[in-house]
């Protein structure tokens, strides 16, 4: 298997075997590392902000570009996607099918269409790819998983039916790990200054639930106070059957195990993110094209919508932003953290990249316009869109060497 952690040209860490209680420092280009145990948790500590750009990259031009030939499927809205080991893709529209590209993009088939049957969907909003020819597709509005495995339904199996419940992934022993997409309660006025979390397992064939951890998710809201457009937020991923958990607001990644156990923090010391002119260069294209896809109103009153929302963004330059965007896993188990964005804020490069043991390994840059959904085996599977909104699911290589090609 190609890995990103053989690229690394310069050792950053010393071996992980030599951190002691007491502590081993480094210096990784600029800034100092400090790595301790401490109760048996691996904590990684930055002096500051490395400015190492990762030793891989997206290759100048894309393996393959589907969505815009006249045989090509037409996404709506493509939220979710994977490789498979051979470089076949799925990709999920959030509010319609779930398809399956040819490892060159040439051709497609539909593996779930729309609708509440067996073998269809209607809010697929990830898909799990579990080997060459099976993928775990969860669909929230139905609250059931559905396991399709050589192109056919192998099984179906529900989930808890409370809404807030989302699949993060599999962990290293097969369970499936899942944690609060939305919040579990009202967060106005709790005692608490953050809404809690959960990190959960759940048992397919009991249906059983254990709650192994929680987290900060959302935070806490004053009765008749207007609530900040800009809010961080906590959020939870897995990587290499770890749970990952992270706060945008806070410079710190969390690695726990299946059962909730810390086993790794990596902290670093950034300087403010502040928002900028820039940042809401397009805000108001992207908020027009939420308002059409999710609000049923005139352009009128949609326009005055997007303006009130823009003044309340305006108000906000020079105040604090989050320090980054929704995190992800390659298959690798390496975190990617996306730079925050306002306006199309998948959309998050460059992305910072941590190794599986917290080694900084730099930044990634990616084309104009384009969002990344999946990492593996050396291709970068994403999301193209165009001036017209209009998205194309684009496949890169990834290549040694550092910088855009």
């Amino acid at each position: 298997m190609r890995r990103f952690r053989g690229w690394v040209i310069v050792a950053v860490f010393v071996a992980a075997g030599g951190a002691a209680c007491g502590g081993e420092s480094a210096t990784p280009g600029d800034v100092p590392v400090q790595i301790t145990d401490s109760a048996g948790v691996r904590i990684v500590m930055y002096e500051g902000v490395p400015a190492t750009v990762a030793p891989f990259r997206l290759a100048a031009d894309p393996r393959y570009r589907h969505g815009g030939g006249p045989r090509d499927y037409i996404f709506q809205f493509a939220n979710a996607g994977r490789l498979f080991p051979d470089g076949t893709a799925v990709v999920a529209d959030e509010d319609g099918e779930v398809v399956v590209l040819s490892a060159d993009g040439t051709t497609y088939e539909v593996l779930a269409t729309r609708g509440e049957g067996p073998g269809e969907v209607t809010f697929p909003y990830t898909v799990l790819v579990l080997g060459q020819d099976s993928v775990l597709v969860p669909d929230s509005r139905q609250s059931r998983l559905t396991l399709f495995v050589g192109g056919a339904v192998a099984s179906m199996v529900s989930l808890p039916r409370a809404a807030h419940f989302g699949v993060a992934g599999i962990g290293s022993s097969g369970e499936l790990l899942l944690w609060n997409r939305f919040p579990s309660r009202l967060w106005i006025d709790i005692e608490e200054e953050w809404l809690a979390g959960h990190m959960t397992l759940f048992d397919t064939e009991t249906g059983a639930l254990d709650t192994v951890a929680s987290y900060d998710h959302v935070p806490r809201q004053r009765s008749g106070q207007e609530r900040p457009i800009i809010l961080p937020s906590g959020e939870v991923t897995v990587a290499a059957g770890r749970f990952v958990q992270t706060r945008t607001d806070r410079p710190e990644i969390t690695w726990r195990l299946p059962d909730g156990t810390v086993e790794q923090i990596v902290r670093w010391r950034p300087g403010p993110n502040l928002l900028t002119e820039e940042l809401l260069e397009h805000g108001e294209a992207y908020n027009r094209m939420l308002g059409k896809m999710m609000y049923g109103m005139s352009e009128a009153r949609l326009e005055e919508v997007i303006q009130a929302d823009m003044a309340r963004y305006r108000a906000m330059i020079g105040q604090p932003v989050p320090l980054f965007g929704t995190p992800f896993a390659d298959a690798d188990g390496n975190v990617w953290l996306p730079s925050y964005r306002p306006a199309y804020p998948e959309e998050g490069s460059p992305y910072t990249v941590f190794s599986p043991d917290g080694e900084w390994l730099g930044q990634v840059e990616a084309p104009p316009r384009f969002r990344i959904l999946d990492v593996t085996e050396g291709l970068v599977l994403g999301v193209h869109r165009d001036e017209m909104d209009v998205q194309n699911v684009v496949v890169y290589e990834v290549v040694e060497g550092v910088g855009r090609g």
